[in-house]
């Protein structure tokens, strides 16, 4: 979650953390990181942890850049203060305003095991679209889990894309 949004919306983040969602940080202000020193990506991570933490009394240790954006700077950062840096692989583009089923007509046919789907949250049609893009997941074979089961906690690099790899 972005910082801005969770200023603005502190009742939904505490509504999505109760019902059992996984709440990353997706920075302070939604800048160009790779545009930032490493300093202000630090700052950036950390000031929407805090705010996470303040609503969910818990910090996450994951940590998701905008814009898909990743250089070393950037993984850097996150991962000197013990953050997992995670990318997506398969990109709804919700936030241009597609339908539920324009979204699953770009990802039906890619899916595979341990993909990360790109969504939003205030765009205009995700919300009213997940029950069926999970069904259709679901109906494919698939498993849904937090992106935390995906992500490997030991033995890996990261390269300047986001790509977590085993060792």
């Amino acid at each position: 979650m972005v910082g801005d949004w969770i200023d603005k919306f502190p009742d939904m983040v505490k509504k999505i953390y109760e019902e059992g969602h996984e709440i990353a940080s997706h920075s302070n202000t939604h800048p160009h990181v790779n545009n930032l020193t490493y300093e202000q990506n630090i700052e950036e991570i950390e000031k929407s942890n805090d705010k996470i933490e303040k609503i969910t009394g818990k910090r996450t240790k994951i940590y998701r850049a905008p814009y898909g954006e990743y250089n070393n700077t950037v993984i850097k950062a996150a991962q000197d203060k013990g953050y997992y840096t995670i990318q997506w692989n398969l990109d709804t583009l919700d936030y241009t305003g597609l339908t539920g089923d324009e979204m699953w007509n770009r990802i039906g046919d890619k899916l595979k095991s341990g993909d990360i789907i790109l969504s939003h949250n205030g765009t205009k049609h995700t919300a009213d679209s997940l029950d069926m893009l999970i069904k259709n997941i679901k109906q494919k074979g698939y498993e849904i889990v937090r992106v935390s089961d995906l992500i490997y906690l030991e033995n890996y690099t990261i390269n300047s894309s986001g790509t977590q790899l085993k060792k």
